[in-house]
């Protein structure tokens, strides 16, 4: 059996990076562009681990900035969805019991 080994240009894995930390679904996004979920996971944890220059260091503040941001609204929306099931509950109860 012999593995192929897909080759990917600097810019798509920059390109794939950004797309990631913008999406609400990393795996989404990998799934997306058709790459393995940890291939994706190996380029953001590399950018985060990459030395930089001062340029780059605000590039990945920001990045960091953006995953935290992406991470607490995605914590935000996950409960918002589940008042909105109980809410979604209650009022077909209340509804039931009212005839």
């Amino acid at each position: 059996m012999t593995r192929s080994v897909r080759r990917y240009t600097k810019e798509f894995k920059q390109e794939a990076v950004q797309l990631a930390l913008k999406s609400p679904s990393v795996s989404k996004t990998a799934e997306g562009l058709g790459i393995p979920l940890a291939t994706l996971h190996t380029w953001i944890n590399q950018l985060k681990a990459k030395p930089s220059t001062k340029v780059d260091d605000n590039k990945n503040k920001d990045i960091a900035a953006l995953i935290e941001e992406n991470r607490r609204l995605h914590k935000e929306l996950m409960i918002a969805k589940e008042e909105k099931e109980i809410l979604k509950k209650a009022a077909a109860y209340f509804a039931q019991h009212q005839k």
